[in-house]
């Protein structure tokens, strides 16, 4: 059941009422019992949810391979770059030992 918007014209009272769409439109103000007038509102935000909404999901097999690669490929060029840094692979840090207070 959608929400409609109504503003009155006498008092400018502006309230929403939930109804049916088959239901008539308010006609009286609550407030001073003026004649009201429906407004036009943007509507409820639509959310879709599940599969099927995006153009990405209806991408071809050979589109989705060859991103793949390409997103692969990307990431081996940044492990190269962050290896070359000067320190060996090898190497370990020695936990730091705290001493206790007396």
């Amino acid at each position: 059941m959608p929400t409609y918007e109504y503003e009155c014209e006498k008092c400018h009272h502006q309230f929403e009422k939930f109804q049916n769409i088959t239901e008539e439109p308010v006609k009286v103000c609550p407030v001073c019992g003026g004649k009201v007038k429906r407004l036009i509102s943007g509507g409820g935000g639509l959310l879709f949810k599940g599969n099927g909404f995006y153009i990405t999901d209806y991408r071809s097999e050979s589109y989705k391979k060859r991103q793949k690669e390409e997103s692969g490929a990307t990431t081996k060029d940044e492990k190269k770059s962050e290896t070359g840094s000067g320190k060996e692979s090898g190497e370990k840090k020695k936990p730091v030992e705290k001493k206790q207070g007396a």
